[in-house]
């Protein structure tokens, strides 16, 4: 398996994880909105998300290539959550 089919699977994975919790995020968050000072609750879960499955991908790279993944891999990783995006909307705001 190459290492892009490896990366993307683990984003497709670490995604699914995040989406399944979608409404224990919003729940948690809804409750908390005062103290964490938090206006709009969905678009907080998307960014949670969004940092989550950035961040997973990075630490799977520099994992697999045991090092500090290069500013063209880092690249590579946003554009492949960020291909995810409106399917991550999808998920929040249905």
């Amino acid at each position: 398996m190459s290492e892009d089919s490896q990366l993307e699977e683990l984003i497709n994975m670490t995604l699914e994880g995040t989406l399944t919790a979608i409404p224990n995020y919003i729940q948690d968050i809804e409750q908390n909105k005062t103290i964490m000072k938090v206006d709009n609750v969905k678009e907080f879960v998307f960014g949670v998300i969004i940092g989550m499955s950035l961040g997973m991908a990075t630490t799977a790279l520099a994992s697999i290539r045991d090092g500090e993944p290069s500013i063209e891999d880092q690249i590579k990783i946003r554009d492949m959550v960020y291909s995810k995006i409106p399917h991550i909307r999808e998920r929040i705001y249905s």
